[in-house]
């Protein structure tokens, strides 16, 4: 199945046109004609079946004949506040390997040590848009702004508060590994450093805040790559 997506759409909705790039892909590249079947999602666990009215390289329409609510994937939720990276491309990996995985929310932090403290929202977006549709999944990630780290440890927060730590930190024995830390079907929020890791101010303040130290193993790894080990290892924990 092919899964498009268009946010506009809700439970009432009876018909919609695509927009002028992704109606030139359907008609053009996939050759879709009138009559065929497209299956979109909203983004909010909604699936709509419907079929070809116009195929029109511009503007296809299409007319809903079904609409089926999906079940979500998990009963919590995954948040992960991380720094982007200087090189652009290695974030977006993240969020395109995050998102396939299976996430809910995430922060890009701006730290001490931060060497990207700008990103191209829409940008990313798009990225998160074409990595649920790859993966046929219905609900889209919640992409916040860039935040300073300060303020969003202070925000009220569910469920557990996590701070992945390098092995070298001198906080090494009071860690746990994130997978032994993890509390099944429970809210998780994890905050994941840049590349010159966080600094002690910042982890004394997240400890301040209620943040739980974990480890992510025994290798020092790079922020995109401790980005994808946690998202995995949250999935891992509840499977």
């Amino acid at each position: 199945m092919q899964l498009f997506y268009n946010a506009t759409l809700h439970k009432k909705s009876t018909d919609f046109i695509f927009d002028k790039i992704e109606s030139r892909h359907i008609v053009k590249v996939l050759r879709k004609k009138e009559g065929d079947t497209i299956h979109v999602t909203n983004g909010k666990n909604l699936l709509f079946k419907g079929h070809i009215s116009s195929a029109n390289e511009k503007k296809c329409k299409v007319q809903i004949a079904e609409i089926i609510p999906q079940k979500p994937i998990r009963n919590f939720l995954v948040h992960i506040a991380i720094a982007p990276t200087k090189n652009n491309t290695r974030f977006e990996w993240f969020l395109e390997k995050a998102t396939e995985i299976g996430v809910d929310e995430i922060s890009p932090l701006t730290c001490k040590h931060s060497e990207r403290r700008v990103i191209k929202q829409e940008r990313m977006q798009k990225v998160l848009q074409t990595a649920m549709k790859q993966s046929l999944q219905y609900k889209f990630p919640k992409l916040n702004k860039l935040t300073s780290f300060s303020t969003l440890i202070s925000q009220n927060t569910t469920g557990q508060k996590l701070i992945a730590l390098c092995e070298l930190d001198t906080l090494e024995s009071k860690k746990k590994s994130l997978f032994e830390q993890l509390k099944p079907d429970s809210d998780v929020l994890i905050l994941i450093g840049p590349e010159g890791g966080f600094s002690p101010e910042e982890i004394e303040q997240a400890l301040q805040n209620s943040f739980i130290p974990v480890s992510l193993g025994v290798t020092r790894l790079r922020t995109e790559t401790a980005g994808i080990v946690a998202v995995h290892t949250i999935s891992l924990k509840n499977e």
